[in-house]
């Protein structure tokens, strides 16, 4: 999985610099910041305990602090990967914006099942989607004291709150861009996650969550890679003879924190920006305040795009879909259609 995540990264990095960025060319620099905002109410009703939220940011607030763009993290995804690979001032003019990347809930990073002392594991209460959005929305408000976004810009997970945040909070970001995200999974997507989940769940080294080490849960691993891109991708990129060699660096592969993984899994089951007004997504599209940018891919077997460009036409929203093997991957910064729609959105005052 984490090699998926550093190849389509690494495509997300080609693309030309539109601001300067401070360089990390010191080996021990760390960005990485903290916020402490307390107890954090979930929509359950149970409480994260001392909730704690990351981030890293780039360039600086203007006078207003309207300038800000949050960015929040994909599936198993940090702020840490984000920044070595995605590097997404690369189509954010960090001289002109705040760029804000947002550690998700259940990253290891954010408040998580991993890093809990108060409820270390299993005892971690379960949360959404929403919490997610609502624990962004109290660092920027009561840590980084900013009451409005310019843009929300997320990939896959990241683009799901995105979708959540046209929601939860209206008024707060001027535009919104969701990549490869949905908001709301299609019972195709159920089918593959709840699968996902089984496999975790019956593995007995996982003990429903209580284990001392953190186990290897290989057919989980290979879920995700199989879905990742699409079967035309992996038949033109792997011979039938290079197929043990792939499983075997599956099995071998140091595997994230199962916690982690099934907590964000289970917020992402039970991801619908629709719920307030029983499922309809025209309902909930009547709610959007803020321009959208959503981008889909047309090849995607992870995040199926239909529920994406269906709300697109509800909103309306302007709506870009990439049609590539590479599916889920298929996201790149450096396509010049790709970077062009999201400058240009960025850039409207409209």
């Amino acid at each position: 999985m984490k090699k998926l995540l550093i190849f389509v990264l690494f495509l997300l990095s080609c693309v030309l610099c539109f601001g300067q960025v401070e360089t990390m060319s010191d080996p021990d620099y760390n960005r990485q910041q903290m916020g402490a905002i307390g107890d954090l109410k979930l929509e359950s009703g149970n409480v994260i305990s001392d909730c704690q939220v990351g981030y890293r940011t780039y360039g600086h607030l203007n006078k207003n602090k309207s300038n800000g763009i949050l960015f929040p993290t994909w599936f198993e995804g940090s702020s840490q990967d984000i920044e070595d690979y995605a590097t997404p001032w690369r189509v954010i003019d960090t001289a002109r914006y705040f760029l804000i990347i947002v550690d998700a809930l259940g990253n290891g990073v954010s408040s998580s099942p991993s890093n809990s002392d108060l409820q270390h594991g299993s005892r971690f209460p379960p949360f959404t989607i929403r919490d997610i959005v609502e624990s962004q929305y109290q660092l920027l408000t009561q840590i980084l004291h900013i009451n409005r976004l310019h843009a929300v810009i997320g990939i896959s997970m990241g683009g799901m709150q995105t979708f959540q945040w046209g929601i939860s909070y209206p008024k707060f970001a001027d535009c919104l861009i969701p990549i490869v995200g949905t908001p709301q999974p299609s019972s195709y997507d159920l089918m593959g996650y709840n699968v996902f989940r089984k496999i975790i769940e019956a593995d007995t080294a996982f003990n429903h969550g209580n284990y001392k080490k953190n186990p290897v849960i290989a057919p989980a691993a290979m879920l995700l890679e199989f879905s990742e891109t699409t079967p035309a991708f992996k038949v033109r990129t792997m011979s039938r003879d290079s197929f043990s060699v792939w499983m075997h660096g599956i099995e071998a592969a140091e595997p994230p924190d199962w916690n982690d993984t099934y907590y964000q899994m289970v917020a992402i089951v039970g991801h619908d920006i629709a719920k307030p007004w029983k499922g309809s997504l025209r309902e909930a599209a009547n709610h959007i305040k803020a321009r959208m940018l959503i981008i889909s891919s047309q090849q995607d077997h992870l995040v199926n795009p239909l529920p994406a460009i269906a709300f697109a036409k509800m909103v309306p929203a302007k709506l870009v879909i990439l049609n590539s093997d590479l599916g889920h991957q298929a996201p790149n910064f450096g396509d010049p259609v790709l970077s062009k729609s999201i400058v240009e959105m960025l850039s409207s005052e409209e």
